[in-house]
């Protein structure tokens, strides 16, 4: 499980990483990243603010195209256990999203592995 501080919470920050984040595409999920502290972004009002704050934080995205409400939560669960694993690799201060495609139902946990991976690489994670 990922750790309270490492989860993405905010709206603001949902937004602001699915629409400047570079993005990587899988047949099961999307991720969006943006690599690295932001010093400097733009808050809700327009004002520039200071993210506060170096840590990496992960926010995940599953829509009921997916399926069920059981299906939807088994899926971000197993999509919560993969990145715990790889949050660390990534440079501190990143923000990614991970959104899940209606495939991702149907996908084993070896196969959501294989798709995160190299989606985070197509996204400029090495």
């Amino acid at each position: 499980m990922l750790a309270r501080s490492q989860r993405m919470r905010s709206g603001e920050d949902f937004r602001h990483t699915i629409r400047r984040g570079a993005r990587g595409t899988q047949p099961t999920l999307v991720t969006h990243l943006v690599i690295g502290p932001d010093p400097l972004r733009s808050g809700v009002t327009g004002a520039r603010v200071p993210r506060t704050g170096g840590q990496t934080s992960v926010g995940f995205v599953v829509s009921k195209a997916v399926g069920s409400a059981v299906e939807r939560n088994r899926v971000k669960r197993q999509l919560r256990h993969l990145m715990r694993d790889r949050v660390d690799r990534l440079p501190r201060g990143s923000r990614v999203v991970v959104r899940a495609l209606p495939a991702a139902q149907s996908a084993d946990s070896a196969t959501l592995a294989e798709h995160l991976d190299a989606a985070l690489v197509r996204a400029g994670a090495r």
